[in-house]
């Protein structure tokens, strides 16, 4: 009797199904908004390093580099009341290269002047073209990630503040010391322009972007997108979830500008270190700044990914991290200068990421359309905050000589911002704008 075959009596094998590829161009994306910040921090932090030196070679007082500082943020604010609608509306790609430039020249423009007036005017200038990188950085975040990876998207770009902040002291007093402090503004503005070759060439909108695959542009689409809406700006305001993300910043900024413009001249008042000497603890402060944005924006993706609610994820992470600000009370009486300088990285860690997750509240809870402008309005917030810090501290040094309650204040802002947010929005409810309001 005929046998049938093997192959007769069993059908063919079907191929396994493939695993869907589903691309990495969306971290190039993230990777130049990396550069960026480092960029927009470089530019900030001249200022905080040359302190001693500036107020030596043209006679500032205490209250005098205060006063610079308020000029950054009042300008800082000013620029946020308006930068997050202009970025809604001309786009990311344009946005951004127009806000580089600006800040750019204005970096450049602090080395044709020599008087306090002159230095007051180029630090509004930087402070009201840096204004943008924020709300347009965190708006491209949420077009070109899903929600379950912006914030650890944020977290990333987000630590090129403290990227900056390490690179600046490395080439900063090398070049004040062989070329001159006015070298630094110039050297530090000019690097804008290489990285906007590189965003001209390479940002596009997903959707119109020729080298994004279409499986990834499924993936980055996946969350379900709102309708667009026409928002007006001011209302906003109405929306107890704006004032939460506001109040967050308001609150936690001030505490980041703190240690970018005066921990470089507390490390040199209380450990006696020179311009030179402050280098490794500066840079040893933002390394470990930089494992706490990543690492804080890591933690809430991750959790969320495990089926967390948006909710807890993003809370339990930003309590976590405001419980490890909380130490840096003890900074300024710490006798060691390395136990004072793990405490202020400590915080600083801490505070990155409770700012990679307060920015990606704003993608939580209001759509694509209205991101940069409500980031906008809690960097102006945050701004205005900054404001206060600089006139409060430049007269308690001014008038105390002693870092003690600028410390105390930095360790409990943010338990208190917490318990803001909390009562402001228990769930992260979504707001209802446009027509969901109705």
């Amino acid at each position: 009797m005929h046998q049938p075959s093997p192959a007769a009596t069993n059908p063919p094998e079907q191929p396994a199904p493939r695993t869907l590829k589903i691309g990495h161009f969306r971290w190039v994306i993230c990777a130049l908004l990396l550069f960026g910040t480092t960029k927009n921090y470089m530019d900030r932090q001249v200022l905080g390093l040359l302190k001693t030196t500036l107020q030596h070679d043209l006679g500032w007082n205490e209250i005098d580099y205060g006063n610079l500082v308020f000029a950054f943020q009042a300008a800082y604010a000013l620029g946020l009341a308006v930068v997050g609608w202009l970025m809604d509306r001309l786009g990311t790609r344009l946005g951004y290269a127009l806000a580089m430039v600006f800040w750019s020249l204005a970096s450049m423009a602090h080395a044709m002047v020599g008087s306090l007036n002159g230095f007051l005017a180029a630090r509004a200038a930087l402070g009201f073209g840096e204004s943008g990188i924020f709300p347009v950085s965190v708006k491209t975040t949420a077009e070109w990630f899903p929600q379950k990876e912006r914030a650890l998207a944020v977290g990333i770009f987000n630590a090129g503040t403290n990227a900056g902040a390490i690179v600046t002291p490395l080439v900063v007093p090398w070049i004040t010391i062989h070329l001159g402090w006015r070298w630094a503004f110039i050297f530090t503005g000019a690097l804008g322009f290489i990285w906007l070759i590189f965003w001209l060439a390479l940002y596009r909108k997903p959707e119109d972007h020729p080298r994004l695959s279409r499986e990834e542009l499924a993936y980055i689409r996946s969350d379900s997108t709102p309708p667009a809406v026409r928002l007006r700006w001011l209302s906003l305001l109405a929306h107890r979830q704006t004032w939460a993300v506001m109040s967050g910043k308001f609150l936690t900024d001030p505490i980041w500008w703190f240690y970018l413009f005066w921990v470089p001249d507390f490390l040199e008042r209380k450990h006696a270190l020179s311009l030179t000497g402050i280098v490794a603890p500066v840079i040893a402060i933002y390394l470990i700044s930089d494992a706490g944005s990543v690492t804080g924006g890591w933690l809430s993706s991750w959790l969320i990914r495990r089926g967390w609610s948006v909710n807890l994820g993003r809370k339990v992470t930003m309590l976590i991290c405001a419980a490890c600000v909380v130490p840096v009370i003890e900074a300024s009486q710490a006798r060691g200068l390395w136990t004072a300088v793990l405490l202020i990285g400590l915080a600083a860690a801490a505070h990155q990421g409770f700012s990679a997750n307060m920015y990606t509240l704003a993608t939580d809870m209001f759509p694509q359309q209205a991101v940069a402008s409500v980031v906008g309005l809690a960097g102006m917030a945050g701004a205005v905050g900054g404001m206060l810090i600089a006139k409060t501290v430049g007269y308690i040094l001014q008038t105390t000589g002693s870092y003690v309650l600028p410390f105390l204040i930095a360790g409990a802002a943010y338990l208190v911002a917490m318990a803001v947010i909390q009562v402001l929005t228990p769930q992260l409810e979504p707001a209802r704008v446009g027509p969901e309001a109705s």
